[in-house]
């Protein structure tokens, strides 16, 4: 995929995605996505950022463990896309260890790397900080299967 078509993805708007939430299973991405700001985009490298909105908070009002999992997926897909791949493909593996909390309205950045994408399996990096201070919050890494093509 190209990459302003990587960066369109993720930065459309509620009202560009609209048709989206027709489909069935498209609500979970952009209700994650929704405010990121694509700052820096090279060919297996994304950094992204937000500011923390209330709908990821959990009970203690800080970015629930899910959410931050959620943008590990999406974002650490992203970066497959940049690197040239066709699809990001499917979860094999995906490991998060939770550092730190981010607190409402606080901005984070995210940014994700690409380890090797192969043939069938794309590895990335993610880690998630404050952008004020660069303390990590998260750090995951995702592997993906990557679809082969039939030659039927």
């Amino acid at each position: 995929m190209e990459l302003e078509a990587v960066k369109k993805l993720l930065e459309r708007t509620s009202s560009e995605g609209e048709e989206m939430y027709d489909l069935p299973g498209s609500l979970f991405d952009p209700l994650i996505i929704q405010g990121i700001k694509v700052d820096l985009m090279e060919p297996g490298r994304i950094v992204c950022s937000m500011k923390v909105p209330p709908r990821l908070l959990n009970s203690g009002n800080f970015l629930h463990g899910g959410a931050t999992a959620s943008l590990v997926d999406i974002i650490g897909s992203a970066a497959i896309f940049t690197s040239g791949a066709k699809t990001s493909g499917v979860s094999v593996e995906i490991n998060i260890s939770y550092l730190d909390s981010a607190y409402l309205d606080e901005e984070i950045e995210i940014e994700s790397k690409v380890l090797r994408v192969g043939k069938a399996v794309g590895v990335v990096t993610v880690e998630i900080r404050k952008k004020k201070t660069g303390k990590i919050v998260a750090q995951g890494r995702h592997t993906k299967y990557l679809a082969v093509s039939s030659k039927l």
